[in-house]
């Protein structure tokens, strides 16, 4: 398939096809006009790398699960380089959660400590 192919059926923009392409985590091969031409590997491929970039992972941490997927692997989290990946991106997670309960905790007592404000409307008589 080709290059608009790909893009309409992994719901990405070609550009972000050939900005791939150009990270190495989506190699093209040409036909002889000079297009590029994928296959249903590439789609799972990109349907991969898209999963993991909406998980927070940045591109260059998506290629251990690419070159899972491309050695033939059922799933790109199947070999120990993206497990790896996955662990720090879990620890990543817990630590943002800690740093946002302490943004919570913060602002919560800040609320604790305002005096409540007072109405600047006064209810009318009907």
């Amino acid at each position: 398939m080709r290059i608009g192919e790909l893009g309409r059926r992994a719901g990405v923009s070609t550009r972000a096809l050939r900005h791939y392409e150009e990270l190495g985590l989506l190699p093209a091969r040409r036909r002889a006009n000079g297009y590029r031409d994928y296959d249903e590997r590439d789609l799972r491929v990109v349907a991969e790398i898209r999963s993991l970039v909406d998980l927070g992972f940045a591109l260059e941490e998506t290629r251990p699960f690419v070159e899972c997927l491309r050695a033939g692997h059922a799933t790109g989290a199947s070999c120990p380089d993206s497990r790896a990946v996955q662990r720090r991106k879990v620890a990543e997670v817990d630590d943002w959660i800690t740093r946002l309960h302490a943004v919570r905790d913060q602002l919560v007592a800040q609320l604790g400590e305002a005096p409540e404000p007072r109405c600047a409307v006064t209810p009318h008589d009907t």
